[in-house]
């Protein structure tokens, strides 16, 4: 993807003047938690946003309690040579991939003889798989109550409503003695409000508004890093009370939304029977293999994959085309996909008022275990 068709333009966006200086966070999203193909273009995205325009961090929907791991390993210091335990400890099935791994050994190797400033962090934005922050306070002196936190450290969002008194309580309880202390109770906060939300939607609005407030809080440290943020589709979309509508509303212009969506293939993501489903009825389930035929005429996978052009970006703040304001179907998976039915799944999207840009994968193969 060296000559990716209409990477000029999204370069294009990145330099127009927006509020505040200039886009400094690019969401880049994906249509599912398994493709290969927008793992490898996520790659070649941060590579340019890095090297074209001054890109210093790359943010992920993953545990921010064990990102600092993998900081460590991009930035070559100290024992973290095994860039593979680091990815496994984000606790994420999805991101334990070939594809994400090679992005991560290429930051490295960028990384590598560049100070500090030079250098590309990274940083995870969830509140999910908090282990790294409970065992901070249940080790030592910190120990205290703390230990009853254990419950946080897999527990899945909305699993625990009934629990919503009492894990806030001890988290309340928590007395930070420094700042890496004050970054895990907020993590554990943020955890303990996942997973007690009451429903589904709940979960969303907190989920969203919490990782908001992670990257908020990226920005402010430092008012000059620019983000490259990786999450789904649904989390970076400009959409009701998600990640990105709420980057859009504090950042404006500044934020930019990249939509990622394939035309036929297959990808990767457990299945379930057709729902319900909720933290109570979701079991584990085996990683499939899960395949699509074409889009159907009048999707926007068709519409992206008229012409038989290959992977492209393109850039929908400098497009005067009529079409990206229509309302059309769209694809959108998951890590867990209804068994038998989930061919058939689409939602609604009108790409104009939910994104900046789109980019397009005309075949998806599932991403690369480790």
């Amino acid at each position: 993807m060296d000559d990716l068709d209409g990477l000029g333009q999204l370069g294009a966006a990145v330099r127009a003047p927006a509020a505040g200086g200039g886009v400094r966070v690019v969401g880049l999203g994906e249509s599912t938690h398994g493709t290969a193909e927008f793992f490898r273009l996520k790659h070649r995205l941060v590579e340019y946003l890095v090297t074209a325009h001054g890109f210093r961090t790359f943010a992920m929907e993953a545990s921010a309690s064990a990102a600092p791991a993998v900081d460590a390993y991009v930035r070559g210091g100290g024992a973290a040579a095994d860039g593979a335990a680091a990815l496994a400890g984000l606790g994420f099935w999805i991101w334990r991939t070939r594809e994400v791994l090679d992005l991560l050994d290429w930051l490295r190797a960028y990384n590598r003889g560049r100070s500090a400033a030079e250098q590309v962090g990274f940083a995870g934005i969830d509140a999910q798989r908090c282990a790294a922050s409970v065992a901070y306070f249940s080790s030592g002196e910190r120990g205290g109550g703390a230990g009853a936190l254990a419950v946080l450290a897999e527990a899945h969002p909305g699993q625990y409503p009934e629990r919503r008194d009492e894990l806030t309580a001890l988290v309340r309880a928590l007395v930070p003695a420094d700042a890496e202390g004050e970054r895990h109770a907020r993590i554990l906060a943020r955890a303990a409000d996942v997973v007690t939300c009451a429903s589904p939607a709940e979960v969303g609005r907190v989920r969203d508004g919490h990782m908001t407030d992670a990257v908020g809080e990226l920005l402010t440290a430092d008012p000059d890093v620019r983000i490259a943020l990786w999450a789904h589709n649904g989390h970076i979309a400009v959409r009701g009370a998600s990640l990105g509508a709420r980057l859009r509303e504090r950042y404006g212009s500044a934020y930019y939304a990249l939509g990622l969506f394939f035309g036929e293939g297959a990808f990767r993501a457990r299945r379930m029977w057709p729902g319900p489903w909720g933290p109570r009825t979701r079991r584990p389930s085996p990683v499939a293999v899960n395949r699509v035929g074409p889009p159907p005429p009048g999707s926007l996978e068709a519409r992206l994959g008229a012409g038989g052009r290959g992977p492209y970006v393109h850039d929908l703040r400098a497009s005067a085309e009529s079409w990206p304001h229509e309302t059309l179907a769209s694809r959108s998976y998951g890590a867990y996909v209804a068994r038998g039915v989930y061919h058939r799944n689409s939602m609604p999207t009108t790409p104009a008022t939910e994104y900046d840009g789109l980019a397009y994968v005309p075949l998806s193969t599932p991403s690369t275990p480790l």
